[in-house]
């Protein structure tokens, strides 16, 4: 059976997020399963690179599907969008890869982007994709909280008490912070980089940086929290419409050329 990656974006606001749920709730890999099963009948599984939470967005996850036919790559895509419709959901590339592939276990980085702004008025044509807080955060000492964290270390503090991991220890590549221009206030963009994450890592981090930011914590507050190996130390997790999965690395790139 040939295997093909899907390269996918979606809004994760209608979603209980990407995993198919027991209950039947709506959920991203249960839509692009769907539009497969259109396309071949019978039932289809696929895996993504990362199993996104409820209201989080991606604008690069990766899965894989193995299929009975051999496909055109670009006339999937195609079929698929047009079974996908009107979900928010996007095929942008698709190709025939390797049955050694795994979108999850294959993948050596993963790149997740949280958008946060800063003003008083209340968002309207970013609502549902940007977490709204008040003005006067400090970039300088969030840049500076964000940098006790690169690295290899135990992130017991900032990973659910729900993640299945085996491991809290993770080494965190990159967490870079950015400002923008906003109508009415400004935008912060925190990227970070790592081959994989712990079960709310990224809201986790993004914050209790928040925190630092408005002067509730100080950079050292963030050392004193990752060394205390205990989720009660961590800062509030911020809510999931900030979030978005922009990227996956992978050895070979399945979508080049």
């Amino acid at each position: 059976m040939p295997r093909y990656a899907l390269q996918i974006e979606y809004d994760g606001g209608p979603f209980a997020g990407w995993q198919r749920q027991a209950q039947e709730l709506p959920s991203v890999q249960a839509a692009v399963e769907r539009a497969l099963g259109k396309l071949e009948p019978g039932p289809h599984t696929i895996a993504a690179a990362g199993r996104t939470d409820a209201g989080v967005h991606a604008t690069a996850q990766v899965a894989h599907a193995d299929l009975a036919k051999d496909w055109d790559p670009f006339r999937l895509a195609s079929a698929l969008n047009a079974h996908l419709r009107p979900d928010p959901v996007a095929i942008l590339a698709c190709a025939q890869v390797p049955d050694d592939f795994h979108a999850r276990f294959s993948a050596t980085g993963r790149r997740y982007v949280f958008r946060l702004v800063a003003r008083r008025a209340p968002v309207t044509h970013d609502r549902g994709r940007v977490w709204q807080v008040l003005p006067g955060l400090d970039l300088a000492a969030m840049r500076a909280g964000a940098a006790e964290m690169i690295g290899n270390h135990d992130f017991t503090t900032f990973r659910s008490t729900l993640c299945q991991a085996k491991s809290p220890v993770k080494t965190l590549d990159r967490i870079d912070i950015s400002e923008h221009p906003y109508p009415g206030g400004t935008e912060y963009r925190f990227e970070l980089a790592a081959r994989s994450f712990l079960h709310n890592q990224v809201r986790s981090i993004v914050g209790t940086l928040e925190r630092v930011g408005a002067g509730a914590w100080t950079p050292a507050d963030v050392r004193v929290a990752l060394a205390a190996r205990d989720r009660a130390a961590c800062g509030p997790v911020c809510p999931p419409q900030g979030l978005y999965l922009v990227g996956v690395t992978y050895p070979a790139d399945p979508f080049a050329g």
